[in-house]
């Protein structure tokens, strides 16, 4: 059995676009659960999702347990070995209080790629291979987000590019969810049950085209 991380903000909680009594889909209405469910008893899908994480940032109003940083290590040593890590995270950069670019938003996210990289919770004590999402652009109208991600419009639709920057250089996997899926516009920012359905499936096939059946065969 294989295992992947999927490190995220509340696009991989699950944050509900309607009310809902918890505010969250369930288990296999988010987008790990679809994963899970369609590559089978070969992987175990962990999800580590939470709502206003940021890439590398205190939130000076939710809190510093937000910055994704602080708690990346200890959550990596404590489900080791992993082959894999998903990082989904940028969409909290966004808000004007952080006041940061797309580069340095995407700098962020390098930022915690470097971190995976300097750990040994791989198999045999390497290091696993690194997948960065990029997320999908905010809806043009945030309704009333508006003032918290105030310009973010803009600079979430430069997202993507930055971050295959930056997954070139760091030479790891790359997925632009925005090609899949869009905001609600319930919200502006967050994904609806059929978004994160398409959100599995594409990632489901992107793990699967890593090439884990030709390692397997070398080392049979």
């Amino acid at each position: 059995m294989r295992s992947v991380l999927c490190y995220g903000d509340s696009n991989t909680y699950g944050q509900t676009t309607a009310n809902r009594p918890d505010d969250r889909y369930p288990h296999d209405v988010r987008w790990p659960g679809i994963v899970r469910a369609i590559l089978g008893d070969r992987w175990l899908v962990i999800e580590e999702g939470l709502s206003g994480r940021t890439t590398v940032s205190d939130d000076p109003i939710e809190g510093a347990e937000k910055n994704g940083r602080t708690y990346l290590k200890p959550c990596i040593m404590s489900h080791k070995p992993l082959d894999l890590v998903i990082v989904m995270l940028g969409t909290n950069d966004l808000k004007i209080r952080f006041n940061k670019t797309a580069g340095e938003i995407a700098m962020g996210v390098g930022a915690l790629v470097s971190d995976i990289k300097a750990l040994p919770a791989g198999i045999d004590g390497k290091v696993p291979e690194i997948m960065i999402v990029a997320p999908p652009p905010t809806a043009m109208e945030l309704k009333e987000w508006s003032g918290v991600f105030m310009g973010a419009q803009e600079k979430s639709r430069a997202l993507a590019a930055e971050y295959e920057r930056i997954a070139e250089a760091q030479e790891v996997h790359f997925f632009d969810a925005g090609l899949v899926v869009s905001s609600s516009d319930a919200d502006g920012f967050h994904l609806d049950a059929a978004a994160h359905a398409a959100l599995g499936k594409a990632i489901a096939e992107e793990i699967e085209a890593i090439g884990w059946g030709e390692e397997r065969a070398r080392a049979s």
